[in-house]
C-alpha cells in the first residue's frame, strides 16, 4: 500500500458521504477526516461566543485560533475535540446545521481550515469528505468520488437519522432545508459545490451504503493498486 494515499469524497448534504468515507477508511486502514465537522465546530464556537455570522473578520480570527483535534475513540471512531472538549454531538444541532453554510462561505474561514486539512493530508494517507475536497483541498488526490442522490432520498436519510436520535422534525422541513443548503453551496463564490473534472460520480439514490462502500473500495484497489 502506498504510504500516503489521498481519497477525496464530495457531495451534497445527505448523499451519504460521511458514512461511506468512514467505512472506506476503516477497510483500507487509513485515516478518515470529516472536514464538514471542522466548519461545524467554528460555527458552534461562533454561536457560543455570540459572534454575528456576518462578521467575517471575527469569524476568520476564530477559525485561526480555535484548537481542533480528531481523536480516535475506543470503538475505533473519530470524534472532534474543540479546545479539549468533545463536541461530536453538539456540532450536529439544528442551530449549527442551519448556519454552517454561511460560516463556511467566509473566505478567511475556508483559508484557515483548508490549510489545516492539507497539512493533515500531507502527513499520512487519508479519506477526506466535504464539498470541495477534490476541487480545492486535495486537487491532486489519487481518487476523487462525487456522491449524489435525489432530494427525496437525502431528506429520508436525514429524517431517519434524526428520528434515531429522538429529534422530531417533518420530512418536508428537512427537504426545504436541504434544498436551501444545496442552492447556497452550489452558488457561493468561494469553493462552490461541484464535482472535480476527474471525479467519478456515483448516484446513491437506489443503492445501499454497503454497496456504495464496496464500489469505492474496489475502485481504490483498482486505481491505487492497494490489493
Amino acid at each position: 500500500m502506498k504510504s500516503r494515499v489521498l481519497i477525496a469524497i464530495d457531495g451534497p448534504a445527505g448523499s451519504g458521504k460521511s458514512t461511506v468515507a468512514r467505512r472506506v477508511a476503516k477497510i483500507l486502514g487509513i485515516l478518515y477526516l470529516d472536514t464538514g465537522a471542522m466548519y461545524r465546530a467554528v460555527t458552534l464556537k461562533a454561536i457560543q461566543d455570540n459572534i454575528p455570522f456576518d462578521d467575517q473578520e471575527r469569524l476568520t480570527v476564530l477559525a485561526n485560533q480555535v484548537d481542533l483535534k480528531f481523536t480516535q475513540m475506543p470503538d475505533g471512531t473519530y470524534h472532534l475535540f474543540m479546545n479539549g472538549e468533545n463536541i461530536n454531538e453538539e456540532i450536529r444541532s439544528f442551530a449549527v446545521t442551519n448556519n454552517v453554510s454561511v460560516v463556511s462561505s467566509v473566505p478567511g474561514v475556508r483559508e484557515a481550515l483548508v490549510q489545516r486539512q492539507r497539512e493533515i493530508g500531507a502527513k499520512s494517507g487519508v479519506v477526506m469528505d466535504g464539498r470541495d475536497i477534490g476541487t480545492v483541498v486535495l486537487p491532486n488526490a489519487d481518487l476523487k468520488i462525487f456522491l449524489t442522490a435525489s432530494l427525496e432520498k437525502r431528506a429520508q436519510r436525514r429524517w431517519l437519522e434524526l428520528k434515531a436520535k429522538g429529534i422530531k422534525v417533518s420530512k418536508e422541513k428537512i427537504k426545504e432545508d436541504l434544498k436551501e443548503r444545496d442552492d447556497f453551496d452550489s452558488n457561493r463564490e468561494i469553493s462552490p459545490l461541484r464535482p472535480a473534472s476527474d471525479s467519478i460520480i456515483i448516484d446513491t439514490t437506489g443503492i445501499s451504503i454497503e454497496q456504495v462502500t464496496e464500489k469505492i473500495v474496489n475502485l481504490s484497489k483498482q486505481k491505487l493498486e492497494l490489493s
